[in-house]
């Protein structure tokens, strides 16, 4: 993954002195599977399950994570013997669910398991259902029924999901658009025909043409710049210009190190980008202190509130379903990323196994944002200080299907880790005959954005595994409540004041949060270590998007995405729990999730823990998310609290070298009037 991507040629001089920040250096036991594994991988199964007699397909291929004592005890002492560099891989052999590890040394299989538990792995993109349903003959006919093109017709795959049913095949729903006219097929669906694919025997299982409504029209649709029309505006200026000659960080093989930060980055099939082993360096102690062992989205779960036929059963899971990762797009130098970004390629292993190389799937660029740091003016002196806040960002775009998701990682030398997501791209929508909506006479699901277009209401929940190791494994989960006390003081007028009483979660079940219900803060705290004024050293949580679901907590969707019901929750470290909504998503039941692990109520006080935070919203669309979406944005920020003596950032060097030089051009001014 380490192969640096610059934005141009453009950027020639820029590259020779950024390439040396690049250095080559052997395996770390948490890198990504590279191309030569992903390669022999192929051929050991192969080998194992020769054609025709197996019929197999890939699902996932990635890293079998070693233990995490075993990576804590090797980075304590990394001049011995790594632990053995293994990979998991699930398929689809002869119609069942493998999970297959091989030792990458010794190139031989470790063990094969068939999985007989319910659900299926991650959705194979080879399967040719597109070419299926359009050589059907009764799909055929619809589409001529409707005075539609069928060489104009494109089709995609989703899951079915799960609604009550006591066994279950291999089955995706198949939705199909028209693009004629239009290269923004999502907002053209065709309407009233359900299609239900049985990918193991690549047979149509079902077939209804229910309704006819008219496709909705291509005007308006596009969103390419050369092929919009005037008037255009407003303008804007491009990208900043600043001095490249120093990138302001260091790349060692998939270790990054800037300012006082140092974190692994590595990439996943199913979670794409992964921060691992993240330290901030304490200038006082002059030694990196440990903050985050593992953070990643775990799971994004994404219901539309249509509860007719043919939409019902639209409640994706966009990475148990499809791969976050393997969703995974290239990013466009000076617009998904600034003028000094560096990018990065990754591989990942595709449906029959061969490696794939996704270009620019990274970028990483020190953010210049014209915020503040800290700043102080003394009135009674002539004295102002101030520090301007500049930020280290790794940035990755995941577009699973009509939805970009854009992720950040934001570094910050204050030590706070802000983690951004925005929600961009095509809007889910439905064909119907409305074209105003006073023609509208019962719930239509949505908001009509255009002739014969309902963009249906839907959620968003994206849920983060964040594995803190604040200056070491063993912590706590502490809520600190916000309670008013009246004054119980006479002589004073004040009536009341707030004061904070602090709570230790001793077992899964009391650290379930949905927040909102009282005022409080949450943190995870060692409380093993202590600063000088006696505080527990610790990180806190400052939340945003806390949207929370509305569904009915025995819908079958709901009860696969049990993990939206609090918003924050916290398990012991468990290598086998990673994903929320279980590991096997697609026609999964809701008995091996986030929601049923914390069941066991297990003992989180002073242990290794993993905090779970849900990020969410709820989305009402509106005409300006036609026919594309202004980005929408959410997060939350991770900040130590009492971790530091005093402010970290107190004696920060501001390198004013790096200032652009400009002069003000006065008919920015103009171009409004």
């Amino acid at each position: 993954m380490a192969n640096l991507k610059l934005p141009s040629l453009l950027f020639f001089l820029y590259s020779i002195s950024t390439v040396s920040a690049i250095s080559n250096s052997k395996h770390q036991p948490l890198d990504p599977l590279t191309p030569t594994e992903f390669t022999q991988i192929q051929a050991i199964i192969h080998e194992s399950y020769p054609k025709p007699k197996h019929n197999i397909s890939f699902h996932y291929v990635g890293l079998d994570e070693p233990d995490k004592p075993a990576i804590l005890s090797w980075l304590s002492n990394p001049t011995t013997n790594p632990p053995p560099r293994r990979a998991l891989v699930i398929t689809r052999l002869n119609k069942q669910t493998h999970e297959i590890i091989i030792d990458l040394s010794s190139k031989t299989i470790v063990s094969d398991k068939v999985y007989t538990g319910f659900g299926y792995p991650i959705l194979n993109s080879k399967y040719a259902v597109s070419d299926l349903v359009k050589a059907y003959e009764p799909f055929k006919t619809s589409i001529k029924q409707r005075g539609l093109n069928i060489s104009d017709v494109v089709c995609n795959y989703n899951g079915v999901g799960w609604f009550g049913e006591k066994k279950s095949k291999l089955l995706v729903k198949v939705p199909c658009y028209y693009t004629d006219g239009s290269v923004n097929v999502y907002l053209r669906p065709i309407e009233g025909i359900t299609i239900v694919v049985d990918t193991d025997e690549m047979k149509i299982t079902e077939y209804k043409d229910r309704i006819r409504c008219p496709v909705p029209k291509a005007e308006g649709t596009e969103y390419r710049t050369s092929k919009l029309k005037q008037p255009f505006g407003p303008l804007l200026n491009g990208a900043a210009t600043m001095k490249l000659d120093d990138p302001g960080f260091m790349i060692d093989g998939h270790t990054v190190r800037w300012a006082n930060w140092e974190f692994h980055l590595g990439f996943d099939y199913r979670a794409g980008m992964i921060i691992s082993l993240a330290s901030i360096f304490d200038n006082e102690k002059q030694q990196y202190r440990q903050v985050m062992y593992r953070g990643y989205i775990s799971e994004v779960f994404v219901p539309y509130m249509d509860p007719s036929e043919g939409w019902y059963d639209n409640t994706y899971f966009d990475s148990g379903e499809f791969g976050f990762g393997y969703c995974a797009a290239p990013l466009e130098p000076l617009t998904d990323c600034p003028i000094n970004a560096v990018f990065m390629d990754v591989h990942i292993a595709g449906p029959d196994g061969t490696p794939v190389k996704i270009s620019n799937a990274i970028c990483i660029f020190e953010r210049h944002s014209g915020d503040i740091m800290w700043r102080h003016t003394e009135t009674w002196v002539p004295v102002r200080e101030v520090r301007a806040d500049v930020s280290l960002v790794v940035r990755t775009v995941a577009t699973v299907g009509n939805y970009d998701y854009v992720v950040d990682w934001e570094f910050k030398p204050s030590g706070s880790i802000k983690v951004g997501v925005g929600l961009t791209g095509v809007l889910e929508v439905k064909a119907v005959d409305y074209t105003h909506t006073s023609q509208i006479e019962k719930d239509a699901y949505g908001t009509l954005v255009a002739d014969n277009t309902i963009a249906v209401n839907h959620d968003h929940f994206l849920a983060y595994y964040l594995d803190l190791d604040i200056d070491g494994a063993a912590n706590s989960f502490i809520k600190t409540n916000f309670v008013t006390r009246r004054v119980t003081d006479k002589s004073v007028p004040r009536k009341s004041y707030w004061t904070v009483a602090k709570e230790t979660a001793k077992t899964e079940l009391d650290a379930r949060i949905k927040l909102g219900s009282k005022p409080m803060e949450v943190a995870v705290v060692n409380p093993n270590k202590y600063t000088k004024p006696g505080n527990n050293v610790g990180y806190r949580l400052i939340p945003g998007s806390t949207a929370g679901p509305l569904l009915a907590k025995d819908d079958y969707p709901q009860i696969r995405a049990a993990f939206t019901d609090y918003n924050v929750w916290v398990t012991p470290y468990n290598k086998s729990e990673k994903w929320a909504g279980g590991p096997y998503v697609d026609q999964s039941r809701g008995d091996d999730t986030l929601g049923t692990w914390t069941l066991r109520n297990r003992e989180i006080e002073n242990k290794d823990i993993v905090l779970w935070y849900i990020v969410g919203f709820h989305h009402v669309p509106s005409q300006e998310d036609f026919p594309v979406m202004p980005t929408l944005r959410g997060g939350f920020e991770l900040r130590p609290t009492n971790f530091f003596e005093f402010n970290p950032v107190l004696k920060v060097i501001t390198n004013n070298d790096n200032r652009p030089n400009c002069t003000c051009n006065l008919t920015i001014a103009r171009r409004f009037v």
